[in-house]
């Protein structure tokens, strides 16, 4: 097994079930056996994202796996691709890597500015999985990968885990399946989970940013579970309003570079670039932060208003 270059692709062997559990998903829900909500230029939009995140990946893949070969060149171990105990721990080590790439690409402006686009549509169905980034290899997230390479996994068992990874991941975007049994939810990622992660409710803010184990979060403290007093509202906390797939792609790349024209400082330009989404000097925004502070606020009001009847 040539430890440089995957002897497949985990994504692309996968692309055929995509394609039939979608239609299974949009053919259930038209026979009312299974919730789902398609609306057909969200699809579409999702659909073209997909094949757009596919053509801009094969463009910056030279350099990554360029990158990758001379980081593993340099390694510190020798880790045989043919042990199960390596295959064991790089599955926690890229889920683990794969949690704070996930975290940084919501909590920091420049990264969530690849990632906002996954998060931009209003329904929440298996297209949804595929609207993703253009722009994560100009962002440079593929980086965070190196170490493990440095380690001394190689490049290919690290292609194949990170395929792995996404594959899992489709099947968590539905709400066609409610919960999972209470083991798995303790342990897996599920649907449940990633319903909150895609919600713009305040309570469900910049949270669940697990890949395939859910035990990330509930170590660092970001996991929030599924209310089912309060069903998640999909979508962007300012939604978009329209379908154009460029604007989806590169809205909030625009949005830095209009802010960054008003910048008077160097304070201004970093926290325009990396504060968290919704950063302003004067505060005049809502960050994550703020938007489930007032919403605390408003629930502890609430309860002190049916203490006092």
């Amino acid at each position: 097994m040539d430890p440089l270059k995957p002897a497949f692709d985990p994504v692309t062997w996968a692309i055929p079930i995509f394609v039939v559990t979608i239609l299974l998903e949009i053919g259930l829900r038209r026979l009312g056996r299974a919730k789902a909500a398609y609306e057909a230029r969200d699809t579409a939009t999702s659909l073209g994202m997909g094949l757009g995140s596919t053509i801009a990946g094969g463009l910056t893949a030279g350099v990554v796996f360029a990158a990758s070969v001379w980081v593993y060149e340099h390694r510190l171990f020798d880790i045989p691709m043919t042990a199960w105990w390596a295959w064991l721990a790089l599955f926690l080590l890229e889920d683990l890597t794969y949690y704070w790439f996930h975290r940084l690409s919501h909590e920091r402006r420049f990264w969530w500015a690849s990632h906002v686009n996954h998060h931009s549509s209003q329904h929440y169905n298996l297209s949804t999985a595929l609207r993703q980034t253009w722009t994560g290899g100009v962002a440079g997230t593929w980086l965070l990968w190196l170490p493990l390479s440095f380690i001394g996994f190689p490049p290919a068992m690290v292609a194949i885990q990170k395929g792995i990874s996404l594959v899992y991941q489709y099947w968590i975007h539905t709400e066609a399946i409610r919960k999972m049994p209470r083991w798995f939810e303790a342990v897996f990622n599920t649907p449940s989970h990633h319903r909150v992660h895609h919600a713009r409710n305040p309570r469900y803010l910049d949270a669940n940013y697990a890949g395939i184990l859910i035990i990330w979060d509930r170590m660092f403290g970001t996991f929030i579970p599924e209310d089912e007093a309060e069903a998640p509202r999909y979508g962007l906390v300012h939604n978009l309003g329209d379908f154009n797939i460029l604007r989806v792609a590169f809205h909030e790349w625009l949005a830095i570079g209009k802010d960054l024209l008003t910048a008077r400082s160097p304070r201004e330009v970093i926290g325009y670039l990396f504060g968290p989404p919704g950063w302003s000097p004067d505060g005049s925004r809502d960050t994550s932060a703020v938007l489930k502070a007032k919403w605390k606020a408003r629930e502890a009001a609430e309860a002190e208003k049916v203490a006092a009847e």
